[in-house]
C-alpha cells in the first residue's frame, strides 16, 4: 500500500468493503456462521415467527388483574 493511499484513507475514509462488483451487498461471513444463524431461526421456537402467538408477558400473573 502506498503512502499516498494511506494518507487519503486517513483524510477521507476508506471505501466500504461490503459491496461486490455489481454493487450488491456482500456479507463476508464463513459458511458455519450462516449455518448457525439459519439453524437458530429454523429450529429455535423463540425465533419461529410461524408459531408466534403474540405477547404473553405477565399472562399468568394474577396480581395485575382488576376486579369489576
Amino acid at each position: 500500500m502506498s503512502l499516498l493511499k494511506k494518507v487519503t484513507d486517513f483524510l477521507f475514509g476508506k471505501d466500504p468493503d461490503i459491496f461486490d462488483n455489481k454493487g450488491q451487498v456482500l456479507h463476508k461471513l464463513p459458511k458455519k456462521k450462516w449455518d448457525d444463524w439459519n439453524n437458530r431461526i429454523v429450529k429455535g421456537e423463540d425465533y419461529n415467527w410461524r408459531t408466534h402467538s403474540g405477547v404473553t408477558a405477565g399472562e399468568n400473573d394474577k396480581s395485575k388483574t382488576t376486579k369489576h
